[in-house]
């Protein structure tokens, strides 16, 4: 069963503008450095077949909210059958992200998440990534390779949200801890919950475009979202 959020406030149009302000103000505080760039990591199995068009229209609906943020370049990696295994290019444009979307259809196969984490560190060293979504419904490798991989990127300074999708006992406990020893945080969510999926996904990459500091003002704002990342996250001092 997928937990709630709390009831959330509405914002009015100006503290709607301020936020969006103070975003831009804080990516492009460091004039010369590339933009903030978050990892999206997409289990794209065949159990995942009932909610790919949902989660298709609310991701797609993320990246073009996130761009008019600014400070933002998004990476779409996913898996699917036994070996395939996609990353596509580093992309700042909302439609661009959209088109590698659309032709993205689920296959038959097992989960390839070491890969995704594996990427994730190697883009960590070379790029200034911040943060890393991962979403699926089934874990299907040693999970300790899963922790070891969590805690580097933990180390490295790369947050890694996961969110999990159905309810499955292992893969929930698995997730979990995954979030836990990067310093990110874990969230469920069903066919049910678009609304829920699509205010943490917003929450998130918030954080990679402007820090803890632009998340815990999208808080005040009132984004329950941004507070339940907030309440998990340990051990971020970036602002």
């Amino acid at each position: 069963m997928s937990e709630k959020l709390p009831g959330r406030k509405k914002a009015s149009a100006r503290e709607l503008d301020a936020f969006v302000a103070k975003a831009k103000a804080l990516s492009n505080a460091e004039p010369g450095q590339q933009p903030g760039r978050l990892l999206f990591a997409i289990d794209a199995t065949m159990s995942r077949q009932p909610s790919w068009d949902m989660a298709s229209h609310i991701q797609a609906g993320m990246f073009r909210e996130t761009m008019a943020i600014g400070g933002l370049s998004v990476q779409l990696v996913w898996f699917r059958g036994f070996s395939e295994f996609k990353v596509n290019p580093w992309a700042n444009d909302a439609q661009a992200l959209a088109r590698q979307m659309q032709p993205v259809h689920c296959l038959s196969g097992r989960t390839q998440i070491v890969r995704c984490l594996t990427h994730a560190l190697k883009a960590g060293r070379k790029d200034r990534l911040k943060a890393v979504i991962y979403i699926g419904d089934c874990v299907e490798e040693p999970e300790g390779e899963l922790y070891r991989l969590a805690g580097q990127l933990g180390l490295s300074g790369v947050r890694l949200f996961t969110f999990h999708e159905g309810n499955d006992a292992r893969a929930e406990r698995c997730f979990r801890e995954l979030a836990r020893l990067s310093g990110g945080a874990f969230a469920k969510f069903d066919l049910n919950s678009p609304d829920r999926l699509r205010e943490l996904l917003g929450a998130v990459a918030v954080y990679a475009a402007g820090g803890r500091q632009a998340l815990h003002d999208h808080g005040r704002q009132g984004a329950e979202a941004a507070k339940h990342l907030l309440a998990q996250m340990q051990g971020d001092t970036s602002r």
